[in-house]
């Protein structure tokens, strides 16, 4: 990868490249992170999101083999300098004044970070959603939580032969697919409270809004359904708002909307395959806990800027290798690779990597290949019986027994 490969010829960047290795002043260094410098960075991470393990193989677990992909997409936002408040605006008033976010989408039987792209904290998920069904082919699957929640992408994917699953808003309009009259969900949930449920649904104010859907309705346990509802009262609190009776009492349901025909995802399966979204968690407490992608106190835009897209970077390199080793221990010892033990891991060798890197790349990079046989010895991760990963309960054949996810993930 080469400055002209990207087109980039630029003084300053040029100027920063040719000072890997030698003596280099704060305010030298400062001042080379420029409007190019970032166009160039953000270039670099575009061009290694293209690229791909070649003989890396895909996580065919039984519960996703009817799915060509399994994307999932969140978002992950912090403060910034005040001063970067036009650029990056926050919600003002008692909130930041600056806000950076990034938007992720993960595509989890292959291991790789698919899409990154950093907006304004201020751009809401939901808006963003738009642009999702684009990435997605037929048999694709897409895992997303409320945030993203709008009835024209839903009705987008399943245009494209794609499907999707998430959770259901409780004011969302429900219609019966053969009348397209109103359905009181409550009412209907009343009739059998103890039970999973299930209903063919239409959703939107009118049916033409978004296609026939599955809502699958599973029964919360009393300490989950507290806890949901202690934290819709503190939400409210904080806007200034009344939580309505009816959000309360759904409360005690976990409510799943899908288009995903039955026989390719059973309704007490679908609470496991909607627990997959845990994984991204766990990439944004790698992001900021070890590579700080949010640690930054600069008022520079550019600055900002070509930090986390080398952050950024990576991060896409560590998940591609940390992906490579899950799948290959996976399909030889049904073992999987801890993400947080890799990470910390490469972590402790990451200034090595760096001082070799200034001498000769080979060297360097014959050094981490020894190191990473060593290391991923270390970051297998712990199975328990009791205790099934995602993963495993994921390659688990329907009707055998099976423990569910944490709870972290169902609040």
């Amino acid at each position: 990868m080469t400055i002209g490969q990207f087109g980039m010829k630029h003084p300053s960047l040029a100027g920063m490249v040719a000072a890997l290795g030698t003596e280099l002043s704060r305010v030298a260094l400062h001042q080379r992170f420029t409007a190019p410098a970032a166009a160039f960075l953000q270039r670099c991470l575009r061009f290694v999101l293209r690229q791909r393990f070649t003989r890396v193989t895909r996580l065919q677990p039984l519960a996703l083999r009817s799915f060509r992909r399994v994307f999932i997409a969140d978002s992950s936002s912090w403060d910034v300098s005040a001063k970067l408040r036009h650029i990056l605006p926050g919600s003002g008033g008692g909130a930041s004044e600056a806000n950076c976010k990034i938007q992720v989408t993960y595509e989890y039987k292959a291991g790789a970070l698919a899409f990154l792209e950093v907006t304004s904290g201020i751009l809401p998920d939901n808006r963003y959603t738009d642009h999702l069904p684009a990435r997605l082919g037929p048999d694709d699957l897409l895992l997303v939580d409320q945030g993203y929640f709008k009835l024209t992408t839903w009705q987008a994917i399943a245009a494209r032969g794609a499907f999707f699953l998430t959770r259901f808003i409780v004011h969302t309009t429900l219609r019966a697919v053969d009348t397209g009259s109103v359905i009181d969900l409550k009412t209907l949930l009343q009739r059998n409270p103890t039970q999973p449920q299930e209903f063919g649904v239409l959703m939107g104010p009118t049916p033409a809004v978004a296609s026939a859907c599955r809502l699958i309705c599973l029964p919360a346990s009393e300490q989950i359904t507290n806890e949901r509802r202690r934290r819709l009262r503190k939400e409210a609190t904080k806007k200034g708002r009344t939580v309505s009776q009816l959000h309360l009492e759904l409360c005690a349901w976990t409510l799943l909307v899908t288009n995903i025909p039955a026989d390719r995802l059973s309704a007490d399966r679908a609470l496991t395959l909607y627990a997959l979204r845990w994984q991204i968690e766990l990439l944004f407490k790698q992001l900021k806990s070890i590579l700080r992608v949010h640690q930054s106190d600069t008022g520079n835009e550019h600055r900002l800027r070509c930090e986390l897209y080398g952050k950024l970077i990576m991060a896409v390199l560590l998940h591609r290798l940390h992906a490579a080793a899950t799948i290959g221990l996976w399909q030889t010892a049904r073992h999987e690779i801890s993400m947080d033990k890799f990470y910390k891991r490469v972590q402790e060798r990451a200034f090595m990597v760096f001082t070799l890197l200034q001498g000769r790349v080979a060297v360097a990079l014959a050094y981490l290949a020894t190191e990473l046989k060593r290391l991923l010895r270390h970051c297998i991760k712990t199975s328990h019986r009791s205790r099934p990963t995602t993963l495993e309960q994921l390659d688990v054949a329907p009707g055998e027994p099976r423990e569910l996810t944490s709870t972290a993930t169902l609040t």
